[in-house]
C-alpha cells in the first residue's frame, strides 16, 4: 500500500544534487529503492484503478553518450501511468498529462485548430477550467504561416502542451496529499485532453516520417 512520501524522500534528492556520484547514490540506494523509487510505483499502482495504463518508472542513470554533462543520475525521478505523468524532486511531487511527443502530422492539426475561430477558444476555456500550469517545449517566434498578432500566439508556437501542477516538498507528503493532489491534477486536466484526443489525435505516420528535424526546431 502506498504510504506517502515523508520529508526523508526530498533529503534524499536534496542530497543527489549536492552529491551527484556513485559512491552517494550506492550508500543511500535502499531509501531509493523503498521510499523514492518503490514510492512512486505503489502511488501509480493505487491511481491505476481509476486510471488506466501500463506503469513505468523510469532508470535513475542519465544517458551519457551525447551530452557534456556527466553527472550519473538525475535530479528526479519520474515515470507515466499510461498517458499520465508524475515525478518527484527535492521542489515535491508533480503530476501532469497532455502531449509531450508530438509528431509533424499531430502538430499540424494541432496548429490548424488552435488557428480556427471555433476550436481555438474552446482551448482557451478547457485551459481556464483545468487551472494548471501549462509547460511544454515552444518556439521562439510564430511558426510558419501564423502571423505573429494571432490572438493565439502563445498557444501556436507549442510545440508540446503539458498541463500539470507541484505540490510542494515542505514536511513531506502524506499518502492523502499526494494521491489527492496527483488524482486531483490528472482529474482537472480532463476537458484539456479531451480537446487534444478530439482535435489532434494520434499520428498516422510511419515512425521514420513522424518528427523530421529535431523536435525543437521550427
Amino acid at each position: 500500500m502506498f504510504a506517502g512520501f515523508p520529508v526523508e524522500v526530498f533529503e534524499w534528492f536534496a542530497g543527489i544534487e549536492r552529491d551527484n556520484s556513485r559512491e552517494y547514490f550506492t550508500r543511500t540506494r535502499d531509501r531509493y529503492e523503498e521510499q523514492v523509487r518503490g514510492g512512486l510505483e505503489a502511488l501509480f499502482d493505487e491511481l491505476s484503478h481509476e486510471f488506466p495504463g501500463d506503469i513505468k518508472v523510469f532508470r535513475q542513470q542519465r544517458d551519457l553518450r551525447f551530452t557534456a554533462d556527466k553527472r550519473p543520475y538525475k535530479d528526479r525521478t519520474y515515470g507515466v501511468l499510461g498517458r499520465y505523468y508524475a515525478a518527484l524532486s527535492s521542489r515535491g511531487l508533480y503530476a501532469g498529462t497532455g502531449y509531450y511527443r508530438v509528431a509533424r502530422d499531430q502538430l499540424e492539426r494541432y496548429r490548424a485548430a488552435v488557428a480556427a475561430d471555433d476550436t481555438g477558444p474552446e482551448l482557451e476555456a478547457a485551459l481556464a477550467e483545468a487551472g494548471l500550469e501549462v509547460a511544454g517545449m515552444t518556439l521562439k517566434t510564430a511558426p510558419r504561416g501564423y502571423p505573429r498578432d494571432h490572438p493565439r500566439i502563445e498557444l501556436l508556437r507549442r510545440k508540446q502542451l503539458i498541463v500539470g501542477g507541484l505540490a510542494p516538498a515542505a514536511g513531506g507528503l502524506s499518502r492523502d496529499e499526494a494521491l489527492g493532489h496527483v488524482a486531483g491534477v490528472w482529474r482537472a486536466a480532463t476537458p484539456v485532453v479531451d480537446w487534444l484526443d478530439e482535435h489532434v489525435g494520434s499520428t498516422t505516420l510511419p515512425v521514420e516520417d513522424r518528427y523530421g528535424r529535431r523536435q525543437g526546431s521550427g
